[in-house]
């Protein structure tokens, strides 16, 4: 097995080196996940939930440890990584009341007695990206351990620590050895023999859409159940009659969160001509009071991003000629060597330009100027993505039509959030298949079998 380094992006430095996993390794947790399904799936509801609240319990002690292993990996502010570790116990809490709560039905029939139960999958493949590595993985993991599946996690390889910290603390918890594996590993490699494996009966991804219809073809093969959460483009839709201040205030944190690096982004920031000046005077105070640097900082609000390659990737939307209408500041020179992008926005775009067509993956809004309520839901709806998105208006028909005419899977209404542990997430056209979070997510993780019992 060979050895994988995982670096640090605040200081483009190795932080950890560990085993690097293969087909065979792949194969091997597979192989305990099976042997270890009948006995996970045999013990009791209320068995199960004591469990998944005792794990909850446990992340819940480890959560500053996890956080400031989330924060140094993945170059977030501390400040958010507390956050997100608050959502996995969250997520796990919440599943813990699952699995008494699975029911099935009764449905009247001639002769007899018709019963429907909801039965656990088998070994399912989780396959995490490296942008929000420990909460994502909640998201997937609890609802499919509430359910009764056994589970092979392959954590993204720049972003592992705190999947192989997860698999520890679950052992100690008392979930049951075999139920919870971890690999690490390419996913070329790793991931490939997931998708393809003939004990797997279920892949939910998150990441790219170029390669969630990579899965979901190579899932074909052998029937495989798949959810696919995929790529963004989401608008964030500004009247002149809403809140300003208010919107503006909030646009940085719905596109330069994570720096950028999330397939709910709000990247596309549309505003009615009438608000443009005043909008992009509040929005310019608000970008340039962000402070980028250092993740453990207490008052950092964005960090770097993941790695040198997406660095270069991100630039690529900026060129010299772009036309850059408001530039925060970042860490820069050789004294700061971690990968570092100061929070953009371009101004005035067209929906046609590329910057506001491609997922950037980084810190950089597009703000396009529209003309009434028409072009704005013309030009949110031009993408072939479909995730989240949001609507800043005081008028409330305006607010219902629009969200209702919107092609998106999860909108705010004056927010800019997208995500609660108990409502389901996921989007529509090539933003994903499926749902996580809230009572949704459940059903991706089981099968109804129904049941005739003859009287007569």
């Amino acid at each position: 097995m060979s050895t994988l380094q995982v670096i640090e992006p605040s200081k483009a430095k190795v932080m950890a080196e560990i085993p690097r996993a293969g087909a065979e390794e792949v194969d091997a947790a597979v192989a305990r996940a099976k042997a270890a399904f009948p006995g996970w799936r045999a013990v009791s509801p209320g068995d199960r939930a004591a469990l998944l609240r005792r794990l909850a319990d446990a992340l819940e002690d480890a959560l500053e440890d996890l956080a400031r292993l989330e924060a140094r990996n993945a170059g977030k502010p501390i400040g958010d990584a507390r956050g997100e570790m608050g959502m996995v116990v969250e997520t796990y809490r919440y599943y813990a009341g699952a699995p008494e709560r699975l029911l099935g039905h009764t449905i009247p029939v001639a002769g007899g007695v018709d019963m429907t139960f909801r039965e656990p999958l088998g070994v399912v493949g989780l396959i995490v990206p490296w942008n929000f590595p420990l909460v994502i993985t909640s998201w997937k993991c609890a609802p499919a351990l509430a359910a009764g599946n056994t589970i092979v996690l392959k954590p993204a390889e720049l972003t592992p620590l705190t999947a192989l910290e997860l698999e520890r603390i679950a052992l100690e918890a008392g979930i049951p050895e075999g139920v919870l594996n971890v690999v690490v590993g390419p996913g070329s490699v790793c991931g490939s023999r997931l998708v393809e494996h003939p004990d797997v009966a279920k892949i939910a991804f998150t990441g790219s859409t170029e390669v969630g219809c990579g899965i979901a073809a190579a899932a074909a093969g052998t029937i495989k159940r798949v959810t696919l959460e995929l790529g963004g483009k989401s608008a964030n839709i500004v009247f002149a009659d809403a809140d300003l201040e208010a919107a503006a205030a909030s646009a940085p944190g719905a596109v330069f969160g994570n720096s950028g690096q999330d397939c709910c982004a709000r990247s596309r920031i549309l505003v009615e001509r009438p608000a443009m000046d005043d909008f992009m005077a509040a929005l310019e105070r608000a970008v340039t009071a962000i402070k980028v640097g250092d993740p453990l900082e207490e008052s950092t609000g964005m960090g770097p991003l993941i790695s040198a390659g997406r660095l270069e990737a991100v630039g690529s939307f900026v060129p010299d000629d772009a036309p850059v209408a408001i530039r925060g500041a970042a860490p820069s020179g050789p004294d700061n060597p971690g990968y570092w992008f100061p929070p953009t926005v371009l101004a005035p775009m067209s929906n046609d330009d590329r910057a506001s067509r491609e997922e950037i993956f980084g810190p950089v809004a597009c703000v396009i100027p529209f003309d009434g309520e028409e072009e704005a839901l013309r030009i949110a709806n031009d993408t072939i993505y479909g995730l989240s998105g949001s609507i800043w208006t005081r008028d409330g028909a305006r607010a219902l039509r629009a969200t209702r005419a919107l092609e998106t899977g999860v909108i705010s209404v004056n927010s800019n959030s997208s995500v609660r542990v108990s409502t389901p997430f996921g989007g529509f056209k090539q933003s994903g298949v499926g749902r996580e979070l809230g009572p949704d997510a459940l059903d991706h993780y089981t099968d109804v079998k129904n049941v005739f019992v003859a009287t007569d």
